[in-house]
């Protein structure tokens, strides 16, 4: 009946939602923005919540009654949140200091039923949400199948990107000696079977990538590891193959990804343990070990942690990839630096989008580029205090001289994944600014040069990079922050640095962005970004050592404000630059190197 309709308008769908609420006997339903995987990017076919909103975010979730509808997110977002989600028809909340549990508890009436589809929400999100419920005599309920896919009429297909194996010389270990690793931990702790839902983990463990997610070269699927080394992975044939031997499949057994819930259920024996993680696995993983009679165990996944110290090959490729992204990094800045001027001048300005083309034409020239790891933030003026604004051709700013300009931006290359951030300015900026900027750059220097003790934890060091901002009375509603993968996702769990609590200690081998900033709103937005291996000294002590090479702008620091430390930093990193990329580069490109090192001087 809904296939001949087109409903154009948010309100359209909401009511579309809210009719499907009434048929089923609900009285409101949970939209996480996330899809069976609980990634970050999501497929066309999973974009429920933009579907049902309008938000394009990559984090936040709503609530839909049958006369309210709340969106929950960070601080990242609240100017786009406002921008997409009408306040005529939506209310805001803060993800994390107005969280969902509270407005459950708070609006939701006794005997009212709040529906979740359990393949889309962590076991730790359904048991805050069902807390709340339970405050308000309220249950939260799993629903059979999925309300907006029930009335998204055209809704697109699963992704189906071909698998692609992933070479031993670039993935530094086989498959078989990955899965022998995690299945000694399982059985330390005497677990029977891990249940891995991580598109990324999978594809490091068995040595695969794919393509079902935008900027992600990852396939879509479920694996099932047991203590013995042997694998269930279930992935849709039609993205392998004919000729299996090309993958490293010894001891794996491929299966429907359909048949994944049924059978974890049928695999689970009474009484054994079975990994997951509580905040990476979909609930209804923990419910059909519940239901074999087995017993889950809600911990941190041990793919993810071994993945997250890298191999050997794994750094090197890392190391090698950065040089080539210094190089386009370099080669661009040097071309905005000459273009904003004279074509402001012409009357034809650079725009966001044309930087955003610019950044990716360079990075294309560079060996093993395969593409963006992430939709780049090429943000002018107050566009750039929205810290994951995405430009449009309606939003297209132009980058002019009297303002100043962020990109944010990254590359996947077949060795290693990168993410980087810079701030430029083409005239004199405010003393504000400055001071602001100068600031930023002081705080990821505290943390770039940080030695620390093995044990030391993302939350302990997270106040090295804001203190000097505190000094000045601001902030930054973001993480400082983010592990990285290894021709793999952009944002690698477990380790992080943040002011929340999060328990994964940093160890050698680990590769992780440091990234202060200061925003604005409606005027400017101020981020400095590298990326890190954490290293281990001769004394046991840990350190960050500079994998990124690109320029960092002397001209809008207060350089009297700088001390003798943060200086040297500056100075010994402008030689690493001209000695790395130095031989690499145009003679324009090597020309505004110079210029950024000459005024740090």
């Amino acid at each position: 009946m809904l296939e001949n309709q087109k409903f154009e308008t948010i309100t359209d769908r909401l009511n579309l939602i809210r009719g499907e609420l009434k048929r089923t006997g609900l009285d409101a339903v949970i939209l996480p923005r996330f899809d069976e995987h609980q990634g970050e990017y999501c497929a066309p076919h999973d974009e429920r919540l933009a579907w049902a909103t309008g938000f394009t975010g990559s984090a936040g979730l709503a609530i839909i009654t049958h006369d309210q509808a709340v969106m929950f997110v960070d601080g990242r977002y609240t100017v786009q949140v406002r921008n997409q989600c009408s306040s005529e028809v939506f209310s805001y909340q803060h993800i994390f200091d107005e969280p969902l549990e509270n407005w459950i508890s708070a609006n939701m009436k006794a005997g009212q039923q709040i529906g979740v589809d359990p393949m889309l929400i962590p076991s730790l999100w359904w048991d805050r949400f069902a807390g709340g419920a339970e405050e308000a005599g309220a249950a939260l309920v799993a629903t059979v199948g999925n309300l907006i896919d029930a009335v998204w009429s055209d809704q697109p297909d699963k992704p189906l990107a071909p698998v692609m194996p992933y070479s031993i010389e670039k993935a530094g270990k086989t498959s078989m000696e990955k899965r022998t690793e995690i299945a000694a931990l399982l059985k330390t702790v005497g677990v029977k079977m891990l249940v891995e839902t991580q598109p990324d983990n999978i594809a490091w463990l068995l040595n695969v990538r794919g393509g079902d997610v935008e900027f992600n070269p990852i396939p879509h699927s479920f694996l099932l590891l047991k203590d013995d080394g042997s694998c269930n992975w279930f992935v849709d044939s039609r993205k392998l193959s004919n000729d299996l031997s090309e993958y490293e499949l010894e001891n794996v057994e491929t299966a429907d990804p359909a048949s994944f819930i049924g059978s974890l259920e049928k695999l689970t024996e009474s009484g054994t343990q079975v990994l997951i993680d509580p905040l990476c696995s979909p609930v209804a993983t923990r419910s059909a070990v519940q239901a074999a009679g087995g017993v889950p165990m809600m911990e941190q996944g041990a793919v993810t942690l071994t993945k997250a110290k890298k191999n050997d090959r794994e750094l090197k490729g890392l190391r090698d990839c950065h040089v080539r992204d210094g190089i386009a990094w370099t080669e661009f800045a040097a071309w905005l630096k000459r273009e904003v001027p004279e074509r402001a001048k012409a009357g034809d300005p650079v725009r966001e989008l044309d930087a955003e083309e610019r950044i990716l034409m360079e990075r294309q020239r560079q060996k093993d580029f395969v593409y963006p790891s992430f939709r780049s933030i090429s943000a002018a003026a107050g566009n750039a205090a929205m810290c994951h604004y995405a430009a449009t051709d309606a939003s297209n700013a132009a980058i002019l001289p009297e303002n100043t300009y962020l990109l944010d931006s990254g590359g996947q290359y077949q060795d290693g994944t990168t993410d980087a951030t810079r701030t430029f300015a083409f005239s004199q900026v405010s003393p504000e600014f400055k001071r602001a900027y100068t600031a930023v750059f002081k705080g990821f220097v505290a943390l770039a040069s940080l030695r620390f003790p093995k044990g030391t934890q993302g939350h302990h060091i997270d106040g090295f990079a804001r203190r000097p901002l505190w000094d000045l009375g601001l902030d930054y509603d973001h993480g400082t922050g983010h592990g990285i993968g290894h021709f793999l996702s952009v944002h690698e769990q477990p380790q992080r640095i943040g002011k929340p609590h999060n328990p994964v200690d940093l160890v050698a081998g680990m590769v992780m962005s440091i990234e202060p900033g200061f925003y604005l709103a409606d005027q400017y937005g101020i981020r400095i970004e590298n990326l890190f291996e954490i290293v281990e000294e001769d004394d046991g002590f840990l350190a960050f050592r500079n994998l990124s090479y690109i320029p960092i702008e002397p001209q809008m620091l207060n350089m009297v404000d700088l001390t003798r430390t943060e200086l040297k930093w500056l100075g010994d990193y402008n030689t690493d630059l001209k000695r790395v990329l130095g031989p690499e580069l145009s003679p324009d490109a090597y020309d505004y190197l110079l210029s950024c090192t000459e005024l740090a001087e």
